[in-house]
């Protein structure tokens, strides 16, 4: 009997990885290249297009070669990958700038200006918040600031569309990843051209849109021969990680809300139609003809955790840092962090948003401040969840992945401050997974994306202790007071 296996390449901000699945979804090997970040300026966050492409290209290989299988057993590919990229390419699809990520800040001051202006009239109608992360905001800030990469460009790209144009010599982007750059209209699946004449661009130099089932065939011999596979070997566009991080965990019918943190964060529902809130507070971003996933990314997840332990010189590992917290009971003895500490998307959407520790007292030590940030960052996750049940409804079941679902504490303090179950897959690689099964519908290998869930390998449910919940009900009462009382001094 025949062994097949396919590989889900998740192109994230920190790095990419390459996953070797079998079609149970369990992992079979992994392989991971660190991406270089680079701050040309303050608020300006940079990485190599091309650089990234090597390491797509050698993390396959390497996932190959650690799974032990024939070039013949692997089927498929399907990409996941960051969104809000953005890169400057000339004719031959050579990158002319940096691809500018999520993280770059430097169209903050225009983002204002836009959000005044036409903040409603723009959210409404594409479903993305006016923000810096948006190549919308990104592509205004060049044609300004007279950029010269965007003067010369004939493209542009995200980095997903690079190295899909590196390898097939197609410029192609899904749904999604088109939804996230705050230039395309979900109600008609197209670009919106009236966006795009802000911008100073037209369609021609975007590429074309399509499903994320959409097939790429004739991979170049070069590039097959450096990967390890065969060159007839279907690839597949794939989607944005959010949308298939939902996937990938299960979390894809009314009432399943998946919850990914890292070094940030979001919280997600898949949902049918196009779906915003009033008060701009979650995006909407589009994933197959009929279905979208709405909710919210926070900038604060595990990034401020790793600043509280560079502050405190703690040299031992990440978990022994964690497990300090496990001294204290909830709420630190009246500590209480707001966690914006790298800026903040949801709910705030506000790049000037500052971090506080409240209640401080000479009493609090290391292992207080370590459960003030946790909960900080869980009760920030909790809000933005408020508001996207007002659009998707009343969570029934969460699901958590990313690094810090590694974390039993955390884990724990997400249901005692959800009040729900939490259920945890066995892999942390959703996203990855995700793409991998999407690849699979494409090639009909599996009837549907909503078989998945007879194929995730699923770990411990975690309950919520009652008694707890009911505590962080009146704290985050307080905290929710505290978010507004004080944002309008950032």
């Amino acid at each position: 009997m025949s062994r097949e296996f396919v590989i889900g390449l998740d192109i994230g901000t920190t790095s990419v990885k390459a996953c070797v699945f079998n079609l149970n979804g369990n992992l079979v090997a992994e392989a991971e290249r660190m991406n270089t970040f680079y701050y040309p300026q303050q608020g300006w966050v940079e990485q190599d297009a091309v650089e990234i492409e090597r390491s797509a290209v050698c993390a396959i290989r390497e996932a190959i070669e650690k799974a032990n299988i024939k070039k013949n057993e692997l089927i498929t590919l399907g990409f996941s990958a960051a969104m809000h990229s953005l890169i400057c390419v000339d004719i031959n699809g050579k990158p002319l700038s940096p691809a500018l990520i999520w993280a770059d800040g430097r169209g903050a001051a225009l983002s204002e200006k836009v959000m005044e202006t036409q903040g409603d009239e723009i959210y409404s109608k594409t479903g993305t918040p006016i923000h810096p992360m948006t190549p919308f905001i990104k592509l205004l800030w060049m044609k300004e600031t007279e950029y010269k990469p965007y003067n010369e460009a004939k493209y542009f790209m995200s980095i997903k569309e690079y190295l899909i144009h590196r390898w097939f010599n197609q410029r192609v982007i899904d749904y999604s990843m088109a939804s996230a750059t705050g230039l395309f209209n979900p109600t008609t699946l197209k670009w919106d051209y009236e966006l795009l004449e802000l911008t100073g661009i037209d369609q021609e130099q975007l590429s074309e849109i399509v499903a994320p089932t959409e097939r790429l065939t004739g991979i170049k011999n070069s590039i097959a021969e450096e990967m390890g596979i065969m060159p007839e070997m279907p690839f597949v566009v794939g989607a944005a990680d959010g949308q298939l991080a939902n996937l990938g965990i299960g979390a894809i019918l009314p009432g399943e809300v998946a919850v990914s943190v890292g070094t940030s964060g979001a919280i997600r529902q898949i949902t049918n139609g196009f779906k915003i809130s009033e008060n701009r507070e979650t995006f909407c971003y589009s994933f197959t003809e009929d279905y979208s996933i709405v909710g919210g990314p926070t900038n604060n997840g595990g990034i401020a955790l790793q600043w509280l332990k560079d502050l405190m010189n703690y040299e031992d590992s990440f978990e022994k840092f964690l497990a300090e917290a496990e001294q204290v009971a909830p709420g630190a003895e009246g500590m209480i962090f707001l966690p914006y500490v790298n800026g903040e998307r949801a709910p705030l959407w506000n790049q000037n948003a500052k971090g506080n520790f409240y209640g401080m007292t000479l009493s609090h030590k290391r292992e207080h401040f370590i459960r003030a940030v946790l909960e900080g960052i869980t009760l920030n996750l909790y809000q933005i969840g408020k508001a996207l049940e007002k659009i998707a409804g009343e969570p029934e079941k969460i699901y958590v992945n990313g690094g810090l679902a590694r974390s039993p504490l955390w884990l724990q303090m997400m249901a005692d401050v959800f009040g729900k179950e939490v259920l945890v897959p066995e892999s942390h690689h959703s996203a990855a997974w995700g793409a991998a099964w999407t690849a699979l519908v494409a090639i009909e290998k599996v009837e549907s994306f909503a078989d998945i869930k007879k194929n995730i390998p699923m770990g411990e449910v975690i309950k919520p202790n009652k008694q707890t919940n009911e505590f962080y009900k009146h704290m985050y009462e307080k905290y929710e007071m505290m978010v507004k009382d004080l944002s309008k001094y950032f």
